[in-house]
């Protein structure tokens, strides 16, 4: 499932992805677009692959201070990967180009009304990463490692739905969908697996 942060991993991603086909975009009347980036990057070494990820700030007006993927709404006219390049940029200062857009993954349609596209990014060893205050608290590397581990992923169910609400363990907390949906499909696909997680349930203090 590892691959190493050099042109050759970068190949046997490529590979790795190239068998997905994502599936139809849903009925997106209503819906707010929004887009997130799967940036595969080095964590402690490179061949210990990790993503990117971030800790929103505490003062934003949604969730603040939760676990996420760098991602947010799409601009007018902007494709799902050029939201996601554009909001690298902005929260992460990692300027790349749609030449490091692997892959695009299936599209979740959230209890708040948005539908989230996951695009999958080569982000080679991405130095100099740092944060906007004005959205993020923190900037981390998530191991690939700790998403592959079965241990860590748990189905559960809950009376108020009949979809089961997949959370994921990472370091000592746990992450809900929709970024726990995302990590776990791209962990599938990294294993030559596809599998469909738009029916993958959050948790209710989530339906708002």
């Amino acid at each position: 499932m590892t691959f190493s942060i050099n042109a050759a991993g970068r190949a046997r991603l490529v590979a790795l992805c190239a068998p997905f086909h994502r599936l139809p975009p849903p009925e997106t009347a209503g819906l707010k677009h929004a887009a997130v980036a799967l940036v595969a990057t080095s964590g402690a070494d490179d061949d210990d692959p990790a993503l990117i990820l971030t800790r929103r700030s505490s003062n934003l007006r949604t969730n603040p201070a939760q676990w996420a993927l760098p991602g947010g709404r799409c601009d007018a006219g902007e494709t799902p990967d050029e939201t996601a390049l554009r909001e690298l940029r902005e929260e992460v200062g990692l300027a790349l180009t749609r030449d490091h857009v692997v892959a695009i993954l299936d599209d979740y349609v959230t209890r708040s009304g948005y539908v989230i596209t996951p695009v999958v990014i080569w982000g080679g060893r991405a130095e100099g990463l740092i944060p906007n205050p004005t959205e993020v608290e923190s900037i981390h590397r998530l191991p690939i490692a700790q998403i592959a581990d079965d241990a860590r992923v748990e189905f559960v169910t809950i009376p108020e739905s009949d979809r089961p609400v997949i959370r994921l363990r990472i370091w000592d907390n746990t992450i809900h969908a929709p970024t726990a949906a995302f990590l776990f499909q791209f962990r599938e696909l990294l294993a030559g697996r596809t599998t469909r997680v738009a029916d993958f349930e959050q948790p209710v203090f989530a339906w708002r």
